[in-house]
This record gives structure tokens, sequence and C-alpha cells, in this order.
């Protein structure tokens, strides 16, 4: 077992040993469903380098939560979602190559590329919320594994590329370190699995539900490309930044959960 393996199994066994431990707080039994979205900022990490600015994207989908203790100051609860998420890179020149370019061909570099990749995701989540539990604003963290397909791809050129079609040398000679190796090539993996995790805010109305706004990072452990020794990218995995707001409704109102709770106490 290599180490991105190791580490994608000890996220989850952190998920099951927060949620499943024994209890020694207050016990909790509700269950919201929502939906959530936002936007998604990737930028892969491909070994040989390729130069990139953020890729941005929108994600979508449905959320659901099981908060299952109270302990101490901390509400404990299990989050999954299904999310369509659109990923990928967005290739970038320096400065200094472009000024470097013009000054050997007396030309613009303008060559645009991107390719878009769209996921069906499905983040489980330890989520841990501090302060507020009915009523008023609280904070929280999320932290766990995240798998996702790739259900479509799409790549666009710009500038002198999209009308103009380059042989092989010619655009080896336009590129900094002479890759072209991606253009063209499929994505070899469309299974995606890594780490997601973050902190927000979440503000709690008894009548209306439960708003969030949140920020997480994702870290690939699987490539998108073949990473063989025969095979040209070593590294191709998705580091993405994501932002997003989520709307949840109780399915049981929490004035009357908490009714409940107060009964069974006395």
């Amino acid at each position: 077992m290599n180490h991105v393996h190791k580490i994608f199994l000890a996220a989850i066994l952190l998920l099951v040993s927060l949620t499943t431990r024994a209890q020694v707080g207050e016990l909790r039994n509700s269950f919201a469903l929502g939906v959530n979205g936002g936007l998604v900022m990737d930028k892969m990490s491909f070994n040989p380098t390729i130069g990139q600015a953020m890729k941005m994207g929108a994600t979508m989908g449905l959320t659901g939560r099981y908060t299952c203790e109270r302990y101490f100051g901390m509400i404990c609860a299990v989050q999954v979602e299904l999310n369509y998420s659109q990923m990928g890179w967005k290739e970038s020149f320096t400065p200094e190559y472009l000024a470097d370019f013009k000054q050997q061909t007396g030309q613009d570099m303008n060559d645009t590329y991107q390719r878009t990749i769209n996921y069906f995701q499905l983040p489980l989540l330890a989520h841990l919320r501090f302060g507020k539990e009915y009523k008023g604003v609280s904070g929280f963290i999320v932290l766990g594994p995240q798998v996702g397909f790739a259900i479509s791809e799409k790549e666009k050129r710009g500038g002198d590329w999209a009308s103009y079609s380059y042989s092989t040398d010619e655009l080896r000679y336009r590129r900094p370190n002479g890759l072209i190796e991606q253009y063209d090539l499929k994505i070899e993996n469309r299974f995606d699995y890594g780490i997601t995790g973050g902190a927000g805010v979440e503000v709690v109305s008894p009548r209306v539900g439960h708003f969030c706004l949140e920020g997480r990072y994702y870290f690939g452990l699987s490539d998108i490309f073949n990473n063989g020794k025969t095979d040209k990218f070593g590294r191709s995995a998705h580091g993405a930044i994501v932002c997003k707001a989520t709307y949840l409704f109780d399915l049981q109102s929490l004035k009357e959960s908490r009714r409940q709770r107060k009964k069974s106490a006395q």
C-alpha cells in the first residue's frame, strides 16, 4: 500500500472514530436535507510541471446531515453530499517567458488552453460544530474522504491556436518546457479520490433552517493520466479550493426535537 492510499484510509478511519465511538455526550437524533452551490478553483499538480492559473468552475448538489451527539460544546454530525463539479486546469505562461518569446521571435504569445472535466462527487464528512445549537451563529469544521467519477471533458483552445494548427515541432517550441503530451490526451482514470476539509459559519433559525458559508480544500490522491514508468506524467492530480453556500432544513423541527429531549430527561 503506497502513501496516498494510507492517507485516504486514515481519513476514513478518522471519520469512523469521530462518529461511531462510545457515546459519552448528550445524544442527538436529527436529520437535515438541503442543497448547496458555489465556486471551484482548481489547479492541478503535474509532474512534469505545467504552468497554470486557477481554473474556475461551478459546483452544486444535494446535502444530507445526521446529527448524533453533543459532546461538551461540540455538536457532532455526519454529512454526505452528491455534487456536480467542474474541475480541470487552465494553462498560463510567466511574464518572463512571454517577454523572452517575443524577443526571440518578434511575435506575441497569445495561445490559451483549458480543460474542463465534469465530475459527480461524493464527500463523506465528519461535521463538528461549535457554538449555538438551536438558534444563532456557530462555526464548524468538516473533514473526510471524497470520491468522484468523471462524466465528461472538453478542451478549449484560444488565441492564435484557435485558428491555426501548429505542427508538432512548432507547438513544442512554443511551450516553455516543450511539453505537449497533455493536449488531445483523454483522461485515462475517470475514478477520482482524495481528502477534503475546511471550515465555515452556520446560522440556525428554528423556523427557517440552517444557512452555511464555507471554504474547503480538496487534495486529490489519484491521477487522471496513467503514471507508470513508460507514461509521460508521474503525477496529474487535482488540488482545488471550494467556496460554497448550503441551505438545510430539518425533517424534525428543532423546537420539537428540543422539547422531546427535555421530556425524556425528566
